[in-house]
């Protein structure tokens, strides 16, 4: 029996509109950028390619890589980068016909300084080759901005389900499995999309536990044990875009049964809207965070800078919280990171064990504030390498460029040039900044903390700071999103909940 010919593709990147940079071929290559066979390499690691390459061993399927390219999140892709991922993409497909399939790892909340729906002008291009009929599956983020173009162009949409992003490498399996079973014919897969006018951040969006969105997923995974359903995805759509028809809801597959996937489609998006006000949180004043942190005995105390997130686009240069802490005169141990070449640059000019007096801060995107006037020691250079422990990126390399720790006064400042990735602790372990023995740190994400802390922090609060991925999005001017959509509307009467089937 002839091996199923599998091809096998990812370009993955979430954008943000509201950061004042774009994101370039360079931002990709700090990750990877795999082409042809080179994407094998990513076998062994936590990604979703890893999943999808493990599935096709396991069942005897050939697979033929396409190309593999993952950036940090960050702006919008420029026109010039897309072109280039986009045509590569697209040739090997050509090279490597015929094939019994395609399954294609993206993100669903890319955007390009022309294109709102990159994944989508993908899957139509892949058709316009493929033709209607050969199965083409797409795993997607769970904070993807799913549109009817994708559930019209795609066989068959698979998310992550967990957040923190755990399960990239089962995600690939899945729907690798859910490709494989539709080649050969065993299921005919039927994709529905239902959607609120929604838009939150993440901070409250895990998958486990009591929140919100832990409560959708669990009656996810309830109903992907009824017959005929093939697959669930609840999806918090990322915040940081400003496009029509964005929302949160739930994309159902079932096997070849249109009207039950329609109408539990429907019944997750209805429960999203139930639940709307839950996916609120509390952030604070720097000041009284601080001052609750101080009662605290022991530590770490995380202080969550969620508004300079380079995990949701922003550029990782914001110094709202150092400027802060400063200005408090804080005395305790503490680690901060911030993206500014220039000042790495500076710092290693000095080298180590110098003193240098700089500017520091808001080099990237600097409408969210002002620079901060600093002072301190140089105790480290680094070339920025090293490697991720877990998680979208876990098992692969990235690098943060040339670095530097400052230590001024009580704080240890990482200064970094390029923005990457959080995931764990691994840029303050590269560097040899110890978390152990700090009382407050500074992370710059809204939810992977609680899993790289989890055993160690004593306590962790939202702090209220300027910046392009704020824990609340009434902090944001939204022009395309129509309006109403929750929180800027609290309730919207007759609200009509539409569904798209493939």
């Amino acid at each position: 029996m002839t091996a199923m010919r599998i091809g096998i593709g990812s370009i993955f990147q979430e954008s943000n509109q509201f950061a004042g940079t774009q994101t370039d071929l360079a931002l990709f290559r700090n990750s990877y950028v795999h082409e042809g066979d080179a994407l094998l390499q990513l076998a062994g690691t936590d990604c979703e390619v890893a999943g999808i390459l493990a599935v096709c061993e396991e069942e005897g399927a050939q697979p033929l890589p396409l190309l593999a390219a993952r950036s940090v999140s960050g702006g919008v892709l420029t026109d010039a980068c897309y072109t280039e991922l986009k045509e590569t993409l697209l040739a090997r497909l050509r090279a490597a016909l015929p094939l019994d399939g395609v399954i294609l790892a993206m993100h669903g909340s890319m955007v390009t300084a022309s294109q709102a729906d990159p994944e989508g002008d993908i899957l139509d291009a892949v058709r316009q080759i493929l033709g209607p009929d050969l199965p083409v599956v797409m795993t997607l983020d769970l904070h993807a901005h799913v549109t009817p173009r994708m559930v019209k162009q795609a066989t068959a949409l698979v998310s992550f389900t967990h957040y923190p992003h755990d399960d990239t490498y089962s995600t690939g399996e899945r729907g690798a499995s859910l490709l494989l079973r539709t080649v050969r014919r065993e299921v005919r897969p039927v994709t529905a999309l239902a959607k609120v006018p929604i838009i939150c951040g993440a901070c409250n969006g895990q998958t486990s536990g009591d929140g919100p969105m832990a409560h959708l997923t669990r009656r996810a995974r309830r109903l992907e044990k009824e017959p005929g359903i093939l697959s669930v995805s609840c999806f918090q759509v990322h915040p940081y875009n400003d496009l029509p028809g964005m929302g949160c809801g739930g994309v159902v597959v079932t096997d070849n049964d249109p009207a039950l996937a329609a109408q539990e489609a429907h019944a997750l998006a209805a429960a999203f809207w139930a639940r709307r006000r839950a996916f609120e949180v509390e952030h604070l004043p720097v000041a009284e965070a601080v001052d609750r942190g101080r009662r605290v005995e022991g530590g770490p105390v995380l202080l969550v800078d969620t508004a300079d997130c380079a995990g949701g686009g922003a550029p990782g240069d914001s110094v709202a919280l150092l400027s802060e802490l400063l200005a408090l005169g804080l005395e305790e141990p503490t680690l901060l990171m911030v993206v500014d070449p220039a000042a790495a640059r500076a710092c290693a000019h000095a080298g180590i064990g110098q003193t240098v007096s700089l500017q520091v801060g808001y080099s990237l995107d600097p409408a969210w504030g002002e620079p901060v006037a600093v002072s301190g020691s140089v105790r480290r250079l680094s070339d920025g390498g090293f490697r991720y422990d877990g998680g979208l990126f876990g098992g692969t390399w990235a690098s943060m460029g040339l670095s530097a720790v400052l230590q001024i006064g009580s704080i240890q400042l990482l200064v970094m040039s390029q923005p990457t990735y959080d995931w764990g602790d691994e840029q303050f372990r590269s560097v040899g900044m110890d978390v152990r023995q700090a009382k407050f740190i500074g992370v710059k994400n809204p939810m992977n903390y609680r899993h790289a802390y989890s055993d160690l922090m004593k306590a962790a609060y939202i702090v209220d700071t300027p910046g392009p991925t704020p824990a609340h999005v009434r902090n944001l001017s939204f022009e395309r999103m129509q309006r109403p959509f929750f929180p800027l509307d609290e309730e919207i009467p007759d609200l009509e909940i539409p569904v798209v089937v493939s």
